[in-house]
């Protein structure tokens, strides 16, 4: 007879995880600079918060509302506003940073062979549809797959985003 599967309550969780939010680490951030729907942002949020990451957000008015919509944090995360996603890429480059563009490519490192990031990582996220904008694909140092056996051709951007930071922040 296998042992009882016992449930943490929020009071326990709580204390066993870091006592306020971050401000801003700088190690991860993930960089969804080309949404096509404003719900996956809050969502991305949530996950950035999480595992200590900061979310990289391009200068559309409607960000805003649509990174609040999908977020339930009680504190405010970790969001950089940035104004020209191809310069901003390229400044985060010529600093050191390494980008990892989350799309299809004959050279991607496949999700499950993706080591912990050692150093600040930008996590770039094309939108479901068309992927990363190949203007963008020059400033990428890899890029990263996830496999998939089903019809889909991605997956959400929330839902890819959040796969690759727990991956890059060693918690996979």
């Amino acid at each position: 007879m296998s042992a009882a599967i016992r449930v943490r309550p929020p009071r326990e969780l709580r204390a066993t995880r870091r006592p306020r939010s971050h401000r801003c680490w700088g190690h991860l951030v993930a960089a969804p600079l080309w949404p096509l729907h404003g719900a996956n942002l809050g969502t991305l949020l949530r996950t950035c918060d999480a595992v200590g990451a900061c979310l990289a957000v391009p200068p559309f008015r409607w960000v805003d509302e649509a990174v609040a919509r999908g977020n339930t944090l009680r504190r405010p995360g970790c969001v950089h506003r940035v104004g020209s996603p191809l310069r901003w890429l390229a400044a985060e480059r010529a600093a050191g940073t390494r980008i990892l563009g989350v799309e299809l490519a004959d050279e991607a490192v496949r999700l499950g062979d993706l080591p912990a990031a050692r150093g600040r990582t930008v996590v770039l996220l094309g939108h479901e549809s068309t992927g990363i904008p190949p203007e963008a694909l020059d400033h990428l140092d890899a890029a990263v797959e996830i496999p998939m056996v089903g019809h889909g051709h991605s997956l959400n951007v929330a839902v890819a985003g959040s796969l690759v930071l727990y991956k890059l922040a060693g918690l996979l």
